[in-house]
C-alpha cells in the first residue's frame, strides 16, 4: 500500500456518513495473516540474526495497516477513490505480550477504529501468532490518524461512530480517556513546566551522589559503583531518504523512519546492557514534521533512564535538506527494553541530562507491559 499510486478527489462534507459500529470493529475488524510457508522469500527480510522477527519490520506493518483500516473507515461509496490524504500522527503506545516470536508460526494482525473526534481517528492494533492451531496475543497497538484535504492540505472531517454495543461505547469512552491522558501529559512536559518536587530531590540525591567524597567541591564528580554516564550511552546514524521509501503522497514512510530508529535504539540498549535485549513498550511518538524524499535523516539515541534489567531509550529525529542545511526535529521516540541481566544505573551529568533522566523515568513508569511480559 505505501508505494502505490492513489489519485485523490476532492471531498464534501455532506458527504460524510456515520459509520456503523466500532467498526467493522470489535466484531468484523480488518485481519492480516502471513502465513510462514508463502513468505519464505522474504523471511531474510522480517526475520533477524537472531532468528527472531524484526519488530521494526512489524512496526512497518503497523503503520500500513492503521492507515489501511482508517481510509475503510473514511470510504465514500460513491467515490471511486478516497478524497482524504490519510497520515500517521502519533504511536500512542505499543504494549507486548511476549519476549520473543517463533519465525516458523504464522502471525495475524488485527485493528478497528475505536474513537473518531472531527478529523482524527485512533486505531487499536493486535498481532497474533499460532500455537498449537490457535492464535494468541502478542501485542496491542494504538495510533492516532489523521484526515487531511487531498486538495487543500487542512484538516478534513471524518466519518462518525454509531455505537451499537456496552462494548463499544466503552471502547470509545477509553478513547476519549486516551486523549485526555495525552493532553495532560503534553501539558506537564518538561519542555513546558519544571520539575515536580519528588522529581527535583531525584536529581539532587543523584547529584549528591556523583560527588567526590575525597574533596568539598561540586565541580568534582565521580561514578557510583555500577554507575555509566549518559553521554556515553550515545550513538548516531544517518540516512539518506531514497525514494524507495515514499509513500503514496511522495513523502518518507513513517514506518521507515520508526523501523531505523528501533534498529538505532535496540543497538543503543544492546550495547549498553551487554545482551540482546528484547522490546517491551513503545510510546509517544509524535510525528511532527513530514521527511521529503531527498532529506538526509539524522538519529541520535541514547539511554536516558535504567531500572533493574530495564533500559529506557530516547531516539531524536532530525532531517536537514540539502539546500539550506537548516536541521528541523520530525520525531522523538521512546522504548522500552528488557535485557537478559541487570544492567547499570545511568547517571546525567548537565541539567540538560537531568531532564531527560526524568523524561525517561516518566514514560517508563507509564507501561503498562511489564508484569504481564512471558
Amino acid at each position: 500500500m505505501r508505494r502505490a499510486a492513489l489519485r485523490l478527489c476532492t471531498l464534501s462534507k455532506g458527504l460524510l456518513a456515520p459509520s456503523r459500529g466500532l467498526t467493522q470493529g470489535s466484531q468484523n475488524p480488518e485481519e492480516r495473516i502471513f502465513h510462514i510457508n508463502e513468505v519464505r522469500a522474504k523471511l531474510l527480510e522480517i526475520v533477524g540474526v537472531s532468528t527472531n522477527w524484526r519488530f521494526g519490520r512489524i512496526l512497518e506493518d503497523l503503520d500500513s495497516l492503521g492507515v489501511l483500516i482508517c481510509y475503510k473507515h473514511t470510504k465514500i461509496h460513491s467515490a471511486k477513490m478516497s478524497p482524504l490524504s490519510i497520515v500517521t500522527a502519533l504511536v500512542d503506545k505499543i504494549d507486548m505480550c511476549k519476549k520473543s516470536l517463533s519465525p516458523e508460526q504464522d502471525i495475524k494482525f488485527s485493528g478497528h477504529v475505536s474513537w473518531v473526534g472531527k478529523t482524527s481517528m485512533e486505531v487499536k492494533m493486535q498481532m497474533f501468532q499460532l500455537h498449537d492451531n490457535e492464535f494468541f496475543p502478542v501485542l496491542s497497538a494504538t495510533f492516532v490518524m489523521v484526515a487531511r484535504d487531498s486538495e487543500n492540505k487542512r484538516p478534513a472531517f471524518v466519518n462518525p461512530l454509531i455505537l451499537e454495543s456496552p462494548e463499544e461505547e466503552e471502547l470509545f469512552r477509553q478513547g476519549e480517556l486516551n486523549k485526555g491522558r495525552r493532553v495532560a501529559f503534553s501539558s506537564a512536559s518538561l519542555l513546558k513546566m519544571a520539575p515536580t518536587a519528588e522529581e527535583r530531590t531525584t536529581i539532587h540525591d543523584m547529584f549528591l551522589s556523583t560527588l567526590d567524597p575525597k574533596t568539598i567541591s561540586f565541580r568534582s564528580r565521580v561514578l557510583p559503583p555500577n554507575g555509566v554516564w549518559m553521554e556515553s550511552s550515545k550513538l548516531k546514524s544517518l540516512d539518506i531518504c531514497h525514494p524507495q521509501e515514499r509513500n503514496i503522497f511522495n513523502r518518507i514512510f513513517g514506518g521507515f523512519l520508526m523501523r531505523r530508529a528501533y534498529e538505532l535504539g535496540w543497538a543503543t540498549a544492546c550495547n549498553f546492557g551487554g545482551s540482546r535485549p528484547f522490546i517491551v513498550a513503545v510510546d509517544d511518538i509524535m510525528f511532527q514534521k513530514p521527511v521529503e524524499v531527498g532529506s538526509l535523516l539524522f538519529l541520535s539515541s541514547q539511554v536516558c533512564f535504567t531500572q533493574e534489567n530495564y533500559i529506557q531509550v530516547r531516539v531524536h529525529s532530525e532531517v536537514a535538506s540539502l539546500q539550506d542545511k537548516e536541521h528541523m526535529t520530525t520525531n522523538v521516540f521512546h522504548f522500552t527494553f528488557m535485557s537478559e541481566k541487570e544492567v547499570p544505573l545511568v547517571f546525567p551529568r548537565t541539567y540538560g541530562e537531568s531532564m531527560l533522566y526524568l523524561d525517561g523515568q516518566r514514560h517508563f513508569s507509564s507501561m503498562h507491559s511489564l508484569e504481564t511480559l512471558k
